[in-house]
Order: structure tokens, then sequence, then C-alpha cells
């Protein structure tokens, strides 16, 4: 069981701290929507399929699946995006992983190996990685040797990501800093961001040339 505190609903944050498909579906949803919503997915797909197997999941007709993922409330903003995704991830889950999420970082000793598996599945990107193996450092003490350097800043102890989310304090800490950040044009590693271009300027620029 991890520590996970997110969605503001016992179940589902239960289900995100016990089951590791549910915490991979989480996460891959954590885009462009607020980190309760997108960690409540996994939650609400289960209530409404019956079950979170991703071997049902990915056998599904995708347009079906995607009306369920499309239900009020809908799972994400873009919510035929992330149901490709889901189903492409839990086809990954259920060929390569004996269909359970955990499997994926289960006896892994090799922070890159897990890292690596994290970065084939759909949507899984460079930073959405290092931020799940903080996850997993940091609120499931899975610590493969190496998971600090591959998680890379976000195993510091600063309030960046949901790795560091243990109640609703803890939370609003999160919420701070991202806003201080982006208030100080940063993004969430800290790092300056590239200079703002305006319509305006473009404008400008194409009047007076």
């Amino acid at each position: 069981m991890g520590t996970l505190y997110i969605t503001g609903n016992p179940q589902s944050d239960k289900l995100l701290n016990s089951n590791g498909t549910a915490l991979l579906i989480g996460m891959l949803l954590d885009q462009q929507v607020p980190m309760e919503w997108a960690f409540n997915g996994a939650f609400t797909l289960k209530q409404r399929l019956g079950h979170l197997d991703p071997k049902k999941i990915a056998e599904m007709d995708p347009d079906a699946f995607l009306q369920i993922c499309l239900e009020k409330p809908a799972i994400h903003r873009f919510p035929k995006a992330m149901a490709q995704r889901i189903q492409g991830m839990c086809a990954i889950i259920a060929s390569a992983y004996k269909n359970k999420g955990e499997n994926i970082w289960k006896g892994v000793t090799d922070a890159n190996v897990l890292f690596e598996r994290l970065r084939e599945l759909p949507g899984y990107g460079e930073e959405k990685a290092q931020i799940f193996v903080a996850l997993l450092g940091k609120r499931f003490d899975i610590t493969p040797d190496g998971w600090k350097k591959a998680a890379g800043v976000f195993s510091d102890n600063n309030p960046r990501t949901i790795a560091d989310i243990t109640s609703q304090e803890t939370l609003l800490k999160v919420r701070a800093w991202k806003k201080a950040e982006k208030a100080a044009d940063r993004d969430k590693q800290s790092r300056p961001l590239p200079p703002k271009k305006t319509v305006a300027k473009k404008s400008l620029a194409k009047k007076k040339s």
C-alpha cells in the first residue's frame, strides 16, 4: 500500500495505493487537468466497467471504450486521445507484464530499467516517467538502485508534484509551489521558461517588414 493522497475520495485513493494499473492510468491522465480529476479517472473507469482488467480494456471496441470515457463527468478534457492511450497502455500491460501494472516495477533492481519500461508506455514522456519513478520511491518505498538519479529533480525535498502529496496540507503546498514557479517563469524542474512571444509583437514585426 502506498501513502498517496490526491482525489479527496478515500475509495479512489485506496485504489491508487493498491493497484498498479490504476496508478499508471492516473499518472497518464495527469496532463492539462487538475490532479484530482486525473487521478480519479481509474476509479471512475472501474465503477463504469465493473473492473480494471488491462486485457479486457485493451480488447474492448475503441468506440465503446470511448463512450465509457465520455460519460459525464468525462475522465479527461481530451477523452478521445486519452481513451486511445489507456487502451494502448493496457495492451502492453496485458502482453508484457502478465496483466498487472505493478509488474512493471515488481522485482526491478535497476532504476534505468524501470525508467525505460515506463517510457515505452503511451503518453509517458521523459518528465512523466521521471515523476512516476519519484512517485514510486517517495510514496511506495520502491527504490531500485539509482532511483533518485532516474527521477531527476523530482526526487528532491521540494513539493513539486504528485509524488509529494500525502494529505490535503501537502496538496496545497504542491499547488503553492507550482504557482510560485510559474510566477517566476520556471517549469516543474525549476528551469527558466523560454521567452514568451506575443501575437502583437509578431504583427508589429510583419508591419515593419
